[in-house]
């Protein structure tokens, strides 16, 4: 699932620059340039998200870009990180008996088979 937020950088004296999420309080990061500050707030983002998610905490609705006001040096702009779930789930499949039979036969495991030939299939 997408999550977009908006983030305040803030450039510091000494060219880095530090990176808060108005709806998030206490998700903080920071980067050497503006480039690796990116690159941080969407980590942070994302560790700051599944976090929540690991303790069925709400996600809290992000502000528009817009209702976020910019101080003196700083300058704000949108991060998007992609969630997954990467959650087991059951499912019941259907599978000609030889090649189960192989599967068995190789010591291989049907899940792991089957995730591996998904992920490949899906990118």
């Amino acid at each position: 699932m997408d999550y977009i937020y908006p983030a305040i950088f803030l450039e510091n004296d000494d060219g880095s620059y530090t990176v808060t999420f108005p709806d998030l309080p206490g998700c903080i990061s920071e980067g050497r340039s503006l480039a690796s500050a990116m690159d941080m707030a969407q980590s942070a983002l994302s560790q700051w998200i599944e976090f929540l998610q690991s303790e069925k905490k709400a996600v809290p609705k992000a502000l528009g870009i817009a209702d976020v006001a910019a101080g003196e040096n700083e300058f704000v702009s949108l991060i998007r990180v992609n969630i997954r779930d990467d959650r087991a789930v059951k499912r019941t499949i259907s599978l000609p008996k030889w090649m189960d039979d192989k599967v068995s036969e190789e010591g291989w495991s049907l899940s792991r088979v089957l995730q591996d030939a998904l992920a490949q299939k899906l990118q």
